[in-house]
């Protein structure tokens, strides 16, 4: 058989199912041809070496029958079709039995015979041509001893159950292995599509980061520097000395926003948290907001300070930014409280004005058309306290002012870290 057939009509040893023969499978199906080419030239030449009258038909039977085996497979129909395999299988059986008749070395040929039937034809089709052939092999070799031992029988059904165990056991490994096969590729898929979803998971959280710090740091100074130019454009001209002082805080705010997207790029931490710990950057930011607008803030601190994680810290102080930004542009409070609380096992702030209040619930949602450009801050804040499992509880009403309360659990911060987050 040719290696063109074997995709379509399998040699031995290779599965109707597999898609191409491979490096095993190619040993097997040349070991089966030379086995056929060696067990027809050893009936020839013992033929001939025992001057047995029916050499010349030996030998010409093994010729056909080679020629046969070699030249069928090579047919275009025969790679096609079914029948025209099993019409090429009949006529190599045919040839094969002229040869049993006229030799008894013609039998050892029926191994052989055993795969090449049971991998050409039907599970039950192969079935029957094998138990034909043993039955064959039997009477042949039956016919030239003109006796039927137990020997002579077992030989050829021996061969047989061999030549059916083998290819039934390598239909079954090769089922295992294309079931292998495909669990692999359904594992490969599945790992593409998490990196993939971790991916696109990535992205989102690097974008939700980038917004909130943006949020809490260009455009709450961006807004400080608009109220500062505007107070400073309303002094003119006829108090140039305020209007000077409202634009060099606005100059100073515009550095800081500077140094503060410099470093939420790099994924850095605040510039007020580099200088100190996370009270003092709190004492820092009151003063700031109190300086450049009309709110007097008020900052206290409540329990023994401990030192926290970066990440604990960074998201209060960002809290902290954006109620009060939300405090001076929306509120028209008088006064703001802000309290830093350490308990034993958590942390919080809250910050309370005295200002116009609003409903929570009414709040539009980030982005819709209602929100017009704003609603993020309340978003940002629930989702850093959430990123870091604690709660934030916003309670407001109309003209009773507005409190916000963020909880954070404190994990427990190494040696090392307490000391680099000591004042």
């Amino acid at each position: 058989m040719t290696e063109e057939t074997a995709t379509e009509n399998p040699a031995p040893g290779e599965s109707a199912r597999a898609p191409s023969l491979t490096p095993v499978l190619r040993v097997l199906r040349s070991c089966l041809h030379l086995m056929v080419a060696a067990l027809l030239a050893l009936a020839c030449v013992r033929a001939i070496a025992d001057h047995a009258p029916s050499a010349p038909a030996v030998t010409a039977a093994a010729a056909a029958l080679f020629a046969v085996y070699v030249t069928g497979p090579r047919l275009p129909r025969l790679r096609s079709s079914t029948g025209a395999a099993a019409l090429w299988l009949s006529a190599v059986a045919l040839l094969w039995l002229v040869l049993l008749v006229l030799t008894p070395d013609g039998v050892w040929l029926a191994f052989p015979l055993f795969f090449v039937q049971l991998h050409l034809l039907p599970l039950r089709g192969g079935l029957a041509a094998v138990a034909a052939t043993t039955a064959a092999a039997i009477a042949g070799f039956g016919l030239h001893t003109h006796t039927l031992s137990l020997g002579t029988v077992l030989g050829p059904a021996l061969g047989a159950a061999v030549a059916v165990a083998v290819v039934l056991g390598y239909e079954a490994l090769y089922r295992e292995s294309e079931q292998r096969r495909r669990l692999i590729e359904e594992l490969t898929a599945a790992r593409s599509e998490l990196a993939a979803a971790e991916h696109a998971a990535g992205v989102l959280a690097e974008r939700e980061r980038l917004a909130r710090e943006i949020h809490d740091t260009l455009a709450q100074g961006l807004s400080s520097i608009q109220l500062l130019l505007r107070a400073a454009e309303r002094a003119l001209p006829r108090q140039p000395g305020t209007a000077l002082g409202h634009v060099r805080q606005a100059r100073t705010t515009a550095a800081g926003n500077l140094a503060e997207a410099r470093r939420f790029v790099r994924a850095l931490s605040p510039p007020d948290l580099e200088a100190g710990s996370l009270p003092a950057a709190l004492e820092r930011l009151c003063a700031t907001t109190a300086r450049t607008s009309p709110l007097a803030v008020h900052c206290q601190v409540s329990g023994t300070p401990t030192a926290l994680p970066t990440t604990h810290e960074v998201a209060l102080l960002r809290i902290a930014q954006s109620a009060l930004a939300n405090t001076v542009r929306h509120a028209g409070a008088g006064r703001a409280e802000l309290t830093l609380s350490y308990m034993d096992t958590e942390v919080a702030l809250d910050v309370v004005d005295d200002g116009a209040g609003f409903v929570p619930a009414e709040v539009p949602a980030p982005g819709s058309a209602a929100a017009d450009g704003t609603g993020f801050g309340l978003a940002a804040m629930r989702a850093r306290a959430r990123a870091l499992q604690g709660t934030l509880v916003v309670e407001s009403a109309p003209g009773e002012g507005t409190a916000v309360a963020v909880t954070l659990p404190t994990p427990a911060v190494p040696p090392d870290a307490a000391q680099e987050a000591a004042p």
